[in-house]
């Protein structure tokens, strides 16, 4: 697979359990001689959700809430065969998604 590039994205509601899983692969990806560009962060995504705290009363009375979802992209360069098998064993902690392309 030379002169191809692997992008592995990273999402999660942690910043904690994503830079986590961002250092595994990397030292994954470095200890199996890959070459690597990133971690990456990526603009994160905030999502604001306001309800009313008493539907039928008080228009004023209002709560907010948000979630963050934070993104990483880590780039893989002429990945060989021995970096793609190492990438499948590594253990990702729950509530990160990763997407590879």
């Amino acid at each position: 697979m030379s002169n191809k590039k692997l992008n592995v994205k990273l999402k999660s509601y942690d910043h904690k359990k994503i830079d986590l899983a961002c250092a595994k692969i990397v030292d994954t990806v470095k200890r199996s001689g890959g070459k690597i560009s990133g971690p990456v962060p990526l603009p994160t995504e905030v999502e604001k959700i306001t309800i009313l705290r008493a539907v039928h009363k008080d228009k004023d009375s209002r709560e907010q809430f948000e979630r963050r979802t934070h993104k990483r992209l880590i780039v893989i360069n002429e990945p060989s065969k021995e970096t793609i098998e190492a990438l499948q064993r590594v253990e990702i902690p729950s509530g990160v998604d990763v997407q590879v392309k």
